[in-house]
């Protein structure tokens, strides 16, 4: 870190236990003379407490083109910037994408520290089956955008993983309910490394209840996981062994719930697709 290498560096603050602020963010931040921050006000505290001296840029959603002009002015008179979000890792649902991609074409060096990340932290703890995820972060905030994304996000077969704040906390779980049926798992992970943590997992047509029977339920921020759609060869069997049951005569409400015995296939889905095949 000297005037011969500047660099930017990227660098994850905790989610909210200060404790899991890594040694080699300190060591950053401590010897950095700039810090391009989401909120300065929110960051000024975090860097007081670990000894922090270095002088503060403002690099928010909203001014993202003129901060990185500034970072960039920086690195060419040979000082180092580090980036930081309010929690977790820059660029990751949060700013610092634009700026990154500057510097790059700048011409100068981007160092990437690993450490603090919502949706990492939450998937290792769902115990959700899949061998891959697809992160999504932050739904669209109208209903009709929402529904949009989550069809095309209906069929794929990764576990989902969503952010999602307080306020819109029982409008996204009723649009994942809509979008991918009652028997889907969600996992609500919610204050994640914080005093109030939790992490709970129930059927998707379950979750609304769950939120609804305590109103600190929906309180934080929050990561969702949704269990993947089932694979397309567990679908064709599903459908396969659904045909067999209606050809001997059960009812559609019998021959769904057998088929789902079965197969595995979600409950709802093969009913809806009795309701097709029946009509």
């Amino acid at each position: 870190m000297t005037k011969e290498s500047p660099a930017l560096y990227v660098v994850p603050t905790p989610l909210g236990h200060l404790g899991d602020m890594t040694q080699r963010a300190i060591e950053v931040l401590r010897q950095v003379p700039w810090v391009a921050a989401e909120d300065t006000r929110h960051s000024a505290p975090l860097l007081r407490h670990f000894g922090c001296n270095a002088r503060l840029l403002p690099a928010h959603r909203h001014n993202e083109e003129g901060a990185a002009q500034q970072v960039i002015t920086r690195l060419a008179a040979g000082e180092s910037v580090a980036l930081v979000v309010d929690a977790g890792t820059p660029a990751v649902s949060d700013p610092g994408a634009r700026l990154v991609a500057r510097v790059r074409a700048a011409g100068h060096r981007v160092i990437p520290l690993p450490g603090a990340c919502a949706a990492v932290v939450a998937l290792s703890a769902a115990g959700l089956g899949e061998a891959h995820f697809l992160f999504y972060g932050f739904l669209p905030s109208k209903a009709g955008q929402r529904a949009e994304a989550l069809r095309e996000l209906a069929p794929l077969p990764y576990a989902l993983v969503f952010y999602e704040a307080p306020h819109r906390i029982l409008e996204a779980v009723a649009a994942l309910l809509v979008a991918f049926g009652p028997e889907r798992t969600l996992v609500l992970a919610r204050e994640l490394t914080k005093l109030f943590e939790s992490i709970h997992c129930c059927a998707l047509g379950e979750a609304q209840t769950w939120l609804l029977a305590d109103a600190n339920r929906q309180r934080g921020e929050f990561v969702l996981l949704v269990s993947g759609a089932a694979p397309v060869e567990q679908s064709a069997e599903g459908e396969r062994v659904l045909q067999l049951l209606l050809d001997d005569g059960l009812s559609i409400r019998q021959a769904s719930r057998l088929a789902h015995a079965i197969t595995g296939v979600g409950k709802n889905v093969l009913y809806q697709r009795a309701l097709a095949l029946k009509g």
